[in-house]
């Protein structure tokens, strides 16, 4: 696992132990940065489900203004501290060992929101759900959510939008986006 473009391109990111965090493969994050490489820039990013940290530290760096990474697991946040620290954007991330979807309720608004749950759980559907009802997307900020190929995602409603859906192999990305 490494960091792909920007300030910390090429930089080894540490693994998860065990089956617990899945990480986003190298060749998926890859088409994923590529379909959204000019919605990153000066954007404070969401890392929620962080598992490893490589999605928001691939944000910052391509020029992410700031990112959080919210995980419940401490096995993951300490992943995410390790990793974050590694790449170098320890003063510019918050990493926070909580319920995710309850993170949602107190948070404020993001321009790039990334969600990355364990697959064949309600929780990307909960989350999409809570950003879209508390409005955590700032005007022409996008979603996007990576999922098992097949998962049936949910259209959005105004001024929520469900935009493309890619599939790489046995993985799906979805965006969404906000007028």
């Amino acid at each position: 696992m490494r960091v792909i473009s920007g300030l910390a391109r090429g930089r080894r990111l540490r693994e998860p132990a065990g089956l617990a965090i899945r990480p986003t493969v190298d060749r998926v994050k890859e088409a994923m940065f590529n379909i959204i490489q000019f919605d990153v820039a000066g954007r404070r990013a969401l890392d929620l489900f962080s598992g490893t940290g490589q999605l928001g530290i691939e944000a910052l760096s391509r020029g992410a203004d700031g990112a959080v990474f919210v995980d419940s697991s401490d096995a993951a946040a300490r992943l995410t501290r390790a990793n974050v620290a590694a790449a170098g954007f320890a003063d510019s991330a918050t990493v926070l060992k909580r319920d995710s979807i309850a993170y949602l309720d107190g948070c404020g608004q993001f321009g790039v929101v990334f969600l990355d749950p364990p697959y064949d759980t309600p929780l990307l559907r909960d989350a999409l759900e809570k950003i879209i009802k508390f409005d955590k997307l700032l005007a022409n900020g996008i979603i996007i959510c990576e999922s098992r190929a097949g998962t049936m995602m949910p259209d959005a409603r105004a001024p929520y939008y469900k935009g493309s859906e890619y599939r790489y192999g046995g993985t799906a990305l979805t965006l969404y986006g906000r007028t």
